[in-house]
């Protein structure tokens, strides 16, 4: 199995509708950090295909970032007012 690297991923919807499913979506995927950012342990395949099923829901005036973080940075991150939201959690997702 390939190995998992952090990704922080980051959206700007402005319709409501399509910023539920994409908060919908992601939220299976990884943790909330704040209103539309989100922290994901994935392997490459997981990131791609979340990439993949993101842009379905997506316009061309919505944007979407997803920015990899290395280890070393991961540990030094600080989430002032939500330590919990950086502990890592053991969760496996089937993507059948």
């Amino acid at each position: 199995m390939a190995g998992k690297n952090w990704y922080v991923v980051s959206y700007d919807i402005t319709e409501p509708k399509r910023w539920k499913k994409v908060y919908e979506r992601l939220n299976g995927y990884g943790t909330r950090l704040q209103y539309s950012i989100f922290r994901c342990r994935l392997t490459k395949t997981e990131v791609e295909r979340l990439r993949w099923e993101l842009e379905k829901e997506l316009t061309e005036d919505d944007k979407l970032l997803i920015l990899t973080v290395c280890e070393s940075c991961e540990r030094r991150t600080l989430a002032i007012n939500r330590p919990e939201s950086w502990k890592q959690h053991d969760k496996t997702f089937d993507f059948a």
